[in-house]
């Protein structure tokens, strides 16, 4: 199964909906001068999702050789696939941190 059909089977079943892929966007996300994220992001249309009409989704090689799935909708302030990026890092963040307390 292609990395493509994977991510749109992880949006069915995280967001309970269809989806087409409709683009690749190369992402380089960069704080004080360092590069924390670079990949592509992949933009999907989405097919009766009640808010949103795109989702943005990529995979990546956990820690523990682990393949990691992210989705995220296109709902404000998310509205490019650098603002998914964006929002994904600080979830990762905010969950890091929140583990830690």
């Amino acid at each position: 199964m292609s990395d493509i059909e994977q991510l749109k089977d992880v949006i069915r079943q995280v967001h309970g909906v269809d989806s087409q892929h409709v683009d690749s966007v190369p992402v380089r996300e960069e704080y004080q001068g360092q590069t924390v994220w670079e990949g592509v992001v992949e933009v999907f249309a989405l097919f009766g999702h009640p808010k949103a009409t795109q989702a943005y989704a990529w995979s990546h090689e956990t820690d523990d050789n682990k393949k990691r799935h992210i989705t995220v909708l296109a709902l404000h302030p998310v509205v490019s696939a650098a603002d998914a990026v964006r929002a994904a890092i600080l979830r990762d963040y905010k969950n890091a941190t929140a583990e830690e307390s």
